[in-house]
């Protein structure tokens, strides 16, 4: 079991990075034999992206896995898009599968979403947790006097004071 960091934490990570979603769709939950190896097919790929971090990958995890988005995500940060796209090899046989499959059938739904994220513009928070997402690919810091609104860690006055201003 990961170790727990009682209290209030936040996160800094040097310089511009990159995330990226990318998730499944269980559409006809009763077929089975489709949607199954579609979520296997992860496997591969994340034992590509924790089996090489020279590569520059700074973190995966899942950010969820249910019934209620009717499947999965993994979040993955990365330095660049370019170091996301380092990872398309371990993607190709799964991608093909897919295409044979699946196809445009509609049992089966993928997808994926890329944020770049430029030096200080992110705000994070931890409560009671492990190191996790950005805490984990980052340096991890104790909420202080200056990082206890979510305002100051992201660099922006509290929206009363905007509000008042404008």
């Amino acid at each position: 079991m990961a170790k727990v960091y009682n209290g209030r934490y936040t996160a800094q990570i040097e310089g511009d990075f990159v995330v990226f979603l990318i998730g499944m769709r269980v559409n006809k939950v009763w077929k089975l034999n489709k949607w199954i190896p579609v979520a296997r097919g992860m496997r591969p790929m994340l034992k590509a992206l924790f089996g090489n971090p020279e590569k520059g990958m700074l973190g995966a995890r899942p950010a969820w896995i249910g019934w209620a988005g009717g499947g999965g995500v993994l979040a993955q940060l990365c330095r660049s898009r370019a170091v996301c796209e380092k990872f398309r090899d371990p993607h190709k046989p799964a991608w093909k599968r897919f295409n044979q499959n699946i196809g445009t059938s509609g049992d089966v739904g993928i997808w994926h979403e890329t944020f770049k994220v430029h030096a200080g513009d992110y705000e994070c928070l931890y409560g009671n947790m492990p190191r996790v997402g950005l805490a984990a690919a980052g340096e991890h810091l104790p909420v202080g006097r200056n990082t206890d609104s979510a305002a100051q860690r992201i660099g922006e006055k509290p929206l009363e004071e905007t509000a008042e201003a404008e």
